[in-house]
């Protein structure tokens, strides 16, 4: 998901906001010969991720601009670290400082946040997932993010795969329309590589979502008697997938009820961005 092509386009929409004629500070403070060398450094420990995102805003800047990786996308570090090298012209550097920062700094704290909810879930079988739950305009770098911290992906678009939800199944329900039987004609025309998941808010709807020939059943908000109760149930027959009241405190006993998939939005949308810095030298 993470191409140069998308990377470009977010990171020159960013520059653009940020400065739109020109970084007038720089332009007159700044002799135009004046070299930098700049040390993106951690303030604390951390995953990184998001190392091209963070070239690009300098590379876009000012080609003459070179970034050295230090640390790679998801690799650990500890505070003190220096994670990338920055040289080139000090105007430069200086306009595309922050762009670089806010991009790498976000990234790096949902992976992160991520390798904190994998180590949770690490002694069973089940994998973390994000969600649809992202920044507007920055899916591919939060989703890129989540993989750099250990966890997987769901559907990145609804143009990807099925996934009917309560408000579907409520529409469903009000046309006097079968939901198995509506489930089973969008299978039919359906390519045969389309993966189609249902969420379920109760047990009772299970087995028709198992008529169906559903590939995942989503068990929203399910207690964890009940997700346990649904997964015997369900019994392999589908990937089981639970979301719902999901955080690092309730994470390990929701991947001990045997659920396949736990999806968690906090990944993305509740992220504190990692505190890295850029160190400055002007020569």
């Amino acid at each position: 998901m993470l191409t140069r092509a998308t990377i470009d386009r977010v990171v020159s929409a960013a520059l653009e906001e940020d400065a739109p004629w020109g970084d007038i500070t720089s332009e007159y403070l700044i002799i135009e010969t004046a070299m930098a060398r700049a040390d993106l450094v951690a303030r604390e420990n951390g995953v990184f991720s998001g190392g091209e995102v963070f070239a690009a805003a300098f590379r876009l800047t000012d080609p003459r601009t070179e970034v050295e990786s230090i640390v790679e996308d998801g690799e650990w570090f500890e505070a003190g670290a220096v994670l990338a090298v920055v040289t080139g012209p000090a105007r430069s550097v200086l306009t595309a400082e922050r762009i670089g920062l806010n991009f790498t700094q976000r990234m790096s704290g949902i992976a992160t946040l991520t390798a904190r909810y994998v180590a949770e879930v690490a002694h069973t079988g089940a994998r973390i997932a994000d969600t649809r739950k992202t920044t507007p305009g920055l899916r591919a770098f939060e989703r890129h993010a989540v993989v750099n911290g250990g966890g997987h992906n769901h559907r990145y678009s609804l143009s990807d795969a099925v996934m009917a939800k309560d408000n579907h199944l409520a529409v469903l329900t009000r046309t006097g329309v079968s939901i198995t039987a509506a489930l089973q004609g969008a299978i039919a025309r359906l390519p045969h590589t389309t993966h189609v998941e249902v969420e379920v808010d109760r047990l009772d709807q299970i087995e028709a979502m198992l008529a169906a020939g559903i590939g995942t059943i989503m068990l929203d908000n399910f207690s964890l008697e009940d997700l346990r109760t649904g997964v015997a149930q369900i019994g392999g027959r589908a990937t089981v997938e639970a979301s719902g009241g999901v955080s690092l405190e309730t994470v390990r006993a929701i991947a001990e009820t045997g659920v396949d998939v736990i999806s968690v939005g906090a990944l993305t949308h509740s992220a504190r961005a990692l505190d890295l810095g850029l160190d400055i030298r002007i020569s």
